[in-house]
């Protein structure tokens, strides 16, 4: 049984994955099928207006702090090397650390500064919404499922 501060950074471990997975749910099932209703310009100029509010400090602080928490539960795992739930740690770590916040610097991030740098009222804007939507809705799957995933393997870990 994993006891502690390392239990402690398992269970700040499980709540910031959790958190993460369900905004990236929120975007997923209902917030990118409403943007994608409205008319292409209006869907640009609301997705840019939520991708420039999205770094606000209370986002990033469990964004990229569930990112460095699921790196120092890897270190740490690594150098403890418990009898339980070594597996499970690292496998939620890596989720995170790569499919959550790898696949948001690779994928969707620069998604966001290509559609920031259209103005919404063009044709470029409107041709490239409806590919914008569907790729970045596609890796944002991705996130929540790894960020989901995350949560659960840190759960199995403290079980």
């Amino acid at each position: 049984m994993i006891d502690g501060p390392y239990y402690l950074l398992t269970v700040l471990g499980v709540l910031g994955s959790a958190l993460v997975a369900g905004v990236f749910c929120a975007f997923s099932t209902f917030v990118m099928r409403g943007l994608a209703a409205l008319p292409p310009a209006q869907g640009v100029a609301a997705m840019n207006a939520i991708n420039v509010t999205a770094v606000t400090p209370a986002f990033m602080v469990v964004f990229v702090g569930s990112a460095v928490l699921c790196s120092v539960i890897a270190v740490v795992t690594f150098v403890l090397w418990p009898d339980d739930g070594t597996v499970e740690l690292l496998v939620g770590s890596a989720l995170f650390l790569l499919g959550s916040f790898g696949v948001t610097m690779v994928a969707n991030v620069p998604r966001n500064d290509t559609l920031l740098g259209l103005d919404p009222e063009t044709p470029e804007a409107a041709a490239y919404w409806p590919s914008y939507v569907r790729e970045w809705t596609r890796w944002n799957h991705v996130r929540m499922i790894a960020s989901a995933g995350t949560a659960v393997a840190y759960v199995l870990a403290l079980t």
